[in-house]
């Protein structure tokens, strides 16, 4: 991989909030590269980090004093650290509401911590940046999203297509997106992601739920990576944990702070009774879900079911990175109904609905549309179109315009 840093598709929205909005938030698991991008984008900011154990503790105990020290423009690393600053960001704002003064940082998601949500709700701009997308290791615009959604994918077939070569993709995916890893061999890159969750547990979580034995966190994160792009079972964890169901939801409640997991929702009309009203769970980054799962490229042939749910999740944090560049205000669902009807992926925006299918197979087949057929049917007009993502070199129709089979390498050659 090239040693020069790449660039962040976010970096234009990050631009334009800190033009228009006097406090802005950039969130994010840590190591993704938001120190990184908030300091090359605001050179000129002053800089704090509450890592610093001396910052840290000067802030907690005089957040008013503290805050009256900082240069007017500046960085405030790890804002999560320090909740009681958070009051007196608020009362500065609104006496001088210049756009760009504040530019936070954090490493656990602060709208699900009750603390901080409360106190930053409608007082600032939250941006999130994942690890790095396909697209972005490829140095690419990652611009597939706004393509298809703006109906400019059209069939083509490849003049000479190569065969695809499956472990070529399997390594994509076990790579994840985390920066530092990708410039690891695969041996290196599985040691840093288990020192990367290690030093999460012995150092992030207390700072986002009470964990009375880590250990347990570790185990519950071990067994979700055997089960990520999974309908979830807090029932099934707890009892393969021997914990109580409420310790279950409260530790898997820490990982999705951390932005270590998150939950799918399912897609539903209200209208219908039918779907399954039980969530699906997926690592942030696939790379980790691999490494805690251990799977390597090399095991794609002989445990195809489980690299079937972590190209999923791969192609989910594709997706929805690219959609912070693209339309924050799309969302993502999975869908499947009490005839085991699936889709992957739904994302909507209001009412208008697509679908997204992923299979490994390099030939798409009608049979592989049944969930987007399904789910076209219950949209009706709102319905805006399905994707079959695959293995394969040709972007074409299956039997109607509206359903495009896409090769999953478009994902990061546009």
């Amino acid at each position: 991989m090239d040693a020069t840093p790449l660039p962040r598709a976010l970096e234009a929205s990050l631009r334009a909030a800190l033009a228009d909005t006097p406090m802005v938030c950039l969130l994010g698991p840590r190591q993704c590269g938001k120190t990184t991008l908030a300091r090359a984008l605001a050179p000129r900011y002053g800089y704090v980090s509450f890592d610093d154990a001396d910052a840290l503790a000067q802030a907690q105990s005089d957040p008013n004093g503290f805050l009256a020290a900082l240069p007017d423009r500046v960085i405030l690393d790890e804002i999560q650290r320090v909740p009681e600053l958070l009051r007196a960001l608020k009362l500065s704002v609104d006496r001088d509401r210049r756009p760009g003064r504040f530019l936070l940082t954090g490493s656990a998601n602060l709208l699900l911590l009750p603390k901080l949500g409360d106190s930053l709700a409608g007082r600032m701009a939250i941006l999130e940046l994942q690890p790095l997308t396909a697209a972005e290791q490829a140095r690419k615009p990652g611009g597939f999203l706004a393509a298809w959604l703006g109906g400019k994918l059209k069939p083509a077939f490849a003049a000479s297509p190569q065969p695809a070569d499956p472990l070529t993709l399997a390594a994509r995916v076990v790579a994840g997106g985390f920066p530092e890893p990708l410039t690891r061999s695969p041996a290196r890159a599985r040691n840093w992601h288990r020192d990367y969750v290690r030093a999460l547990l012995e150092r992030d979580v207390h700072d986002v739920a009470r964990i009375k034995d880590p250990r347990d966190l570790s185990r519950l994160l071990s067994l979700l990576a055997l089960r990520t792009g999974e309908l979830l079972n807090i029932s099934t964890l707890s009892n393969e944990l021997d914990l109580r169901r409420d310790t279950v939801e409260n530790h898997l409640a820490a990982c999705e702070r951390l932005y270590l997991v998150r939950r799918l929702q399912p897609w539903h009309r209200h209208e219908s009774k039918r779907l399954i009203k039980t969530p699906k769970v997926h690592f942030l980054d696939s790379g980790l879900a691999a490494t805690l799962a251990e799977l390597t490229a090399e095991d794609w042939h002989d445990r195809r079911d489980r690299f079937g749910h972590l190209l999923e999740t791969f192609v989910l944090q594709q997706l929805s990175s690219q959609a912070g560049w693209t339309d924050p205000e799309l969302r993502f669902w999975h869908y499947r109904d009490k005839d085991q009807i699936e889709i992957d992926l739904v994302i909507t925006r209001g009412r208008r609905t697509w679908g997204v299918e992923i299979k490994a197979t390099a030939t798409p087949s009608l049979a592989d549309i049944a969930g987007l057929r399904r789910l076209a049917a219950q949209c009706g007009h709102d319905f805006a179109g399905g994707l079959l993502l695959h293995a394969g070199a040709h972007t074409l129709t299956l039997d109607d315009p509206r359903f495009l089979a896409v090769p999953i390498a478009k994902l990061w050659g546009m």
